[in-house]
């Protein structure tokens, strides 16, 4: 039954599943509410969001995909203009989308600006969903301003501000685009409160930790631990930055033929299993595996410390070995290790002898095990879904 009166939610984000993931659950509690939800996102997830009973508002986008992570450039300016050039071309396509019937309330990604541009259009409330770590009170001095000074005084990064200032105040926004970006009216951080660096800094009067909202992942299908395996192992680098075969190469020798130990190994789209040579009958090599499924079974995760993946690791309490491949890992990668769950393995330095080191260590420490048990009840605690959901509600107009 709906605890709010039926309301028109608008939700946006971006064709990456390390975006569009961790909203699901929420938009399909909101939509179960008796809500109607319009998702506005590329045609590539079009089908993912509309199984949650949400609406897929369709629009064509410029990012580059998680098909082509190569599209990405290598330095800071590189990964950050690709998101005005987007704005700049997907908000009149938005807009138009939704002319004669705007949204009670907006929900958005951190990575959709033309999100609260419409919001401020429309005059309605805008609320973001946070797939990942969230600025502390001092973030930008500590952190964000030793960040950008370089890029702040380059011609890129000069022509690139007074653009995105320009494009704000065309809007009715003189917010600086740092803060207009970073800090939102309000926000929902869809991470346990665990997984967030100095989280007693943070103003959780914008942002308020809901924890995982994974839902049962039925739709994703299941995995059955093979007959006589003593111990399971899911090795999974995501959905992007998957082309690393002397990565997956590594972990074959490492625990094929190791007794008592099955593995699984997701290696995504860009590697040919023919590339890992001949297989042990214990490892098992996929594209693509239920992550969720496997871990609710598993004893170790090799993982890339992304936020989805870590905190799945933490809600099924299964200890860790991160190695971290890009942005926020590597600080996730630190937050795991310092809160007992886990060992950080710089890509770098993996090697076979190492790999297996670490999650025999992590497997075989009863104060890893223990640790993982009380993160796991205290992220219960959070709320999840239905708080995620009641919380949106709250926002409503009236």
């Amino acid at each position: 039954m709906p605890t709010a009166s039926p309301a028109h939610i608008a939700m946006f984000s971006i064709a990456a599943h390390g975006h569009v993931n961790p909203s699901l659950e929420v938009v399909r509690e909101l939509v179960a509410r008796g809500h109607r939800v319009s998702y506005a996102i590329p045609a590539s997830f079009a089908e993912k969001v509309a199984e949650t009973g949400a609406t897929p508002v369709v629009y064509t986008s410029t990012l580059p995909t998680d098909e082509d992570p190569d599209a990405w450039g290598t330095e800071l300016i590189d990964l950050i203009e690709p998101f005005l050039d987007d704005a700049v071309q997907a908000l009149p396509q938005l807009a138009k989308a939704f002319d004669g019937d705007r949204p009670d309330l907006v929900l958005h990604d951190i990575t959709s600006y033309p999100a609260g541009v419409l919001a401020r259009t429309w005059g309605v409330p805008a609320v973001s969903l946070w797939p990942n770590l969230v600025p502390w009170e001092g973030y930008e001095e500590e952190v964000a301003g030793p960040m950008y000074a370089e890029l702040k005084t380059s011609p890129r990064g000069k022509a690139y501000y007074a653009r995105f200032e320009k494009w704000l105040a065309e809007h009715g926004i003189d917010t600086p685009p740092d803060r207009f970006v970073a800090r939102p009216r309000r926000a929902l951080v869809l991470i346990p409160r665990a997984l967030q660096p100095q989280a007693d800094r943070v103003d959780e009067s914008v942002y308020t930790f809901v924890g995982a909202c994974q839902g049962d992942r039925a739709d994703q299908g299941e995995w059955h631990r093979p007959t006589g395996a003593e111990k399971v192992l899911l090795v999974s680098l995501g959905s992007a930055l998957t082309k690393q075969p002397d990565f997956y190469r590594a972990c074959v020798e490492a625990f094929g033929g190791l007794p008592g130990w099955h593995v699984v190994l997701q290696i995504g789209k860009f590697v040919d299993p023919a590339e890992l040579g001949a297989l042990p009958d214990n490892v098992e090599v996929h594209s693509w595996v239920p992550q969720l499924a496997i871990l609710r079974q598993a004893d170790a995760f090799v993982t890339h410390a992304g936020a989805g993946g870590s905190q799945e690791g933490l809600a099924t309490a299964t200890p860790m070995v991160a190695v971290p491949l890009a942005t926020d890992q590597f600080g996730n990668a630190d937050m795991l290790q310092a809160l007992g769950v886990a060992r950080h393995l710089p890509l770098e330095e993996v090697t076979p002898e190492r790999l297996r080191e670490a999650v025999l260590a992590v497997v075989g420490d009863p104060e890893v095990a223990r640790r993982a048990r009380e993160i796991r009840e205290s992220m219960a605690r959070e709320g999840g879904t239905r708080r995620a959901a009641d919380l949106i509600e709250a926002e409503l107009p009236g």
